[in-house]
């Protein structure tokens, strides 16, 4: 599974309200609302990052 990293977001207020009451509606956590939104951005944009396996990940560590 892909590690997490923690960040601080600064975000105009009313566009978080916006995101909570969609991630509501999706029976999603806001944070699991703004990664969905970034992944869909990911997408569009052909910008997807590679998957790393946990072979490779281990290996690259070493």
């Amino acid at each position: 599974m892909a590690k997490k990293k923690a960040f601080a977001l600064r975000i105009n207020e009313d566009m978080l309200k916006a995101i909570e009451k969609w991630a509501t509606d999706e029976f999603r956590s806001t944070n699991g609302q703004i990664e969905w939104m970034l992944m869909q951005s990911l997408k569009n944009a052909k910008r997807v990052p590679n998957k790393k396996t946990d072979s490779s990940e281990e290996s690259s560590e070493l």
